[in-house]
Formats: C-alpha cells, structure tokens, sequence
C-alpha cells in the first residue's frame, strides 16, 4: 500500500496550492469590489499609463525615451546615456538624470534599474493604487506566487504518480486504476490554473481591472500619429515599440562595462 502514502501526499500537495491560490483570488477580487468605480471620469498620463502596463521600469524606459526624441539626452547605440540638458522638467526626468551621476554619462541598463527604484516612481505606484487603478503589491505578488506553487504542485503529482507506478513493491491494485487515482489531484491543479488563467491572473498584473479599462480606453484614443501616439505605443508596449533601429538598439545593447563611453562633443 505505499502508492497510498504517495497519493495522500499528492492530495495534500495539490490541496494546499489551490487552496492558497483560491485565498490570493478572494483577496484580489475583494479590493477589486471595493474599488469597482475607480478611474471614472478621469484619464491617464504616460506615466501613469507606463507604469500599469510594465511597471517601474516601465517608467524608467518611457521616460529614457521621451528625453531622447525631445534631444535632451542622447542614447547612443553602443548603450551608454549621455546627458545634453541637465534640467529635468518633471521629478521622472531628474530621477533619470541623478541615475546618470555627475559626470553627465553612464550605461543605460543601470540607469534603467536605479531611475526605477527612485522615489518618484514609488510615489506615482501609491497614487494609483490609492486610486484603485494599479493591483497592491502584497496581492499581486500573493497571486503570482500561488499559481507557481500550482504549477509546481502539478509536477509533483506527476512525479508522485510515476513512481506510485514504477515502485517494485507488490500492489493489490492494478496500474491503471492506480494511475486513474493520482489523474484526481492532477487534474484539479490543471483546473486551478486554467481558472487562473481566466479569472484570477488580470490580478497579477501592474493595473487593477480598472486601471486595464482606463489603458484600452488611452489606447483606443491615442492613434493618428504624432509624438503622444508614439509616447503612448512605447507606455503601453514597451521599448520593442521603438521607431528607431539605433534607439532600439541602445536599450538592447549588452556589451561589456569597459565599452568605451561616446565622446561628447
């Protein structure tokens, strides 16, 4: 009877990982409930648009990229940042120029990282979330890492089954109901993460639903082109949105840190 010492453990696996995922989703769609008119009446900046779609860091690159296109800044292809104006109109851009440092040059990728750790952006993500349209950090996380320990679960029944089936101990059972017991817990994982996939995973995301309805309805109004609806393409998709070859490169460039720096004429 050993394969049901495994199949007790695979129900307590597979039981306990949806249950947490199941909790995450009760926790979720309550601040979602409690905040159900949030955003009505009022539209969002770019930044506000950046960080719901990638979050901090998507901040950091909308606001790289902006500085860039109003030749303020220059990135070069090579990935290094060089700063042409030190005066930064709003709290992001001079987050970005400190991330450079004095000298008025730095690589790009550390840039990125520390404009998106500044306090400016830490102080747009409690606006939105005090404003219910960005998905609290405990919650989002909360919801991500229980639908890993789903997925996780799922292959520990699995492993769990196989060797319920390979293991040289004599069973009065046969093989194929055997397998037919640990098919039980496996499929209630692989239901868990299909409903998450539906419902519960829009919470692991940046924007809250309200803040998602606000994005599409940005979207919707941001084409005819121009430098908003470029702005606007970078904030919602990213730098892979970039027009440019050479300022797409800039941000994918990944040579080593003794890169000679460009020259600043």
């Amino acid at each position: 009877m050993f394969w049901v010492l495994l199949l007790l453990a695979a129900w307590a696996i597979a039981g306990t990982a949806c249950t947490r995922l199941c909790l995450a989703a009760v926790h979720a769609t309550a601040v979602d409930r409690n905040e159900a008119t949030a955003g009505q009446g009022r539209d969002l900046t770019l930044y506000e648009a950046a960080f719901l779609s990638g979050g901090p860091r998507r901040v950091a690159d909308l606001t790289l990229v902006s500085m860039a296109r109003q030749h303020r800044l220059l990135l070069a292809h090579t990935g290094w940042a060089t700063v042409v104006d030190p005066r930064g109109r709003d709290e992001m851009e001079r987050s970005v120029i400190g991330a450079i440092g004095p000298e008025g040059q730095s690589r790009i990728e550390p840039v990125r990282d520390a404009a998106a750790a500044a306090d400016a952006v830490g102080s747009l993500a409690d606006r939105l979330v005090s404003a219910g349209l960005a998905v609290p950090d405990g919650a989002r996380s909360d919801v991500a890492t229980s639908v890993r320990q789903v997925r996780l679960a799922a292959v520990a029944v699995l492993a769990l089954g196989a060797v319920a089936l390979l293991a040289p101990a004599p069973s009065d059972m046969p093989a194929h109901l055997v397998a037919l017991w640990f098919a039980l817990p496996f499929v209630l994982t692989l239901s868990c993460l299909a409903v998450a996939r539906v419902e519960i995973l829009p919470y692991a995301q940046w924007a809250s639903p309200a803040g998602q309805r606000l994005l599409s309805a940005l979207v919707r109004r941001s084409g005819g082109g121009g430098d908003r609806t470029y702005l606007t393409s970078v904030a919602v998709r990213g730098v892979r949105a970039i027009g440019e070859p050479e300022l797409r490169q800039a941000f994918a460039h990944r040579a080593p840190h003794h890169d000679p720096a460009p020259r600043r004429d």
